[in-house]
């Protein structure tokens, strides 16, 4: 019997049908949740209340013949099956529980990340902040510049005796010379010529 040529290694091998594993994966965790959501319902409550009223008129009120479990018997039957769903239910309630654990410990793990990025963001935010007052500190402003001006303004106008003007004699001859260079500023540019208008590439003006 000839042999099959080998599959090449770069090819998809062949898809295996079978029973799906109920127990893998997730799915066995959802089936629990929705369980457990079931019997948090008021529907559930009602149900089981109207099912074991059912129960016990039926095995209590009908003629003995056609009661399956017979109140004689102190209902049997009903107790067996009460057991087996509590016996169930409560693994089941459990591994929702724990699923949901895990889901808050992730979720607090991330706000934790989450706070903490932002902290570090305020802190850097607050130094740029504290970094950008203490350079505007060394920066002479607009109102600062108009009151030295305007302080000069007045000296001109109203000049000091000379008795008061004995100690700020250094302070008078740096505005004197301060006052010299603002002229000669204000004199060379009033005498410097317009200057001409750049023509464009084309020649015009």
């Amino acid at each position: 019997m000839p042999e099959s040529p080998p599959t090449p290694l770069d090819s998809p091998g062949p898809r295996r049908r079978g029973l799906r594993n109920p127990f893998r994966g997730d799915a066995f965790g959802r089936g629990a949740e929705g369980f457990a959501r079931l019997m948090g319902t008021p529907g559930f409550l009602v149900g089981m209340t109207v099912f074991c009223a059912v129960w016990l008129a039926w095995n209590s009120l009908m003629p003995e013949p056609a009661q399956f479990d017979p109140r004689a018997l102190n209902f049997t039957l009903l107790t067996l099956i009460l057991s087996l769903q509590a016996s169930y239910a409560a693994p089941l309630l459990l591994l929702a529980q724990n699923r949901q654990d895990d889901r808050d410990r992730v979720q607090a793990e991330q706000d934790r990340q989450s706070n903490d990025r932002n902290h570090a963001t305020t802190d850097f935010i607050t130094r740029e902040i504290a970094s950008l007052r203490l350079a505007l500190n060394d920066v002479a402003t607009r109102d600062f510049v108009r009151g030295e001006l305007r302080d000069l303004l007045e000296e001109l106008e109203h000049p000091l005796p000379e008795a008061e003007a004995a100690p700020v004699q250094d302070d008078a001859r740096l505005r004197e010379i301060l006052r010299e260079e603002l002229a000669a500023v204000l004199a060379e540019r009033a005498s410097a010529p317009a200057s001409p208008a750049v023509p464009d590439e084309d020649g015009s003006r």
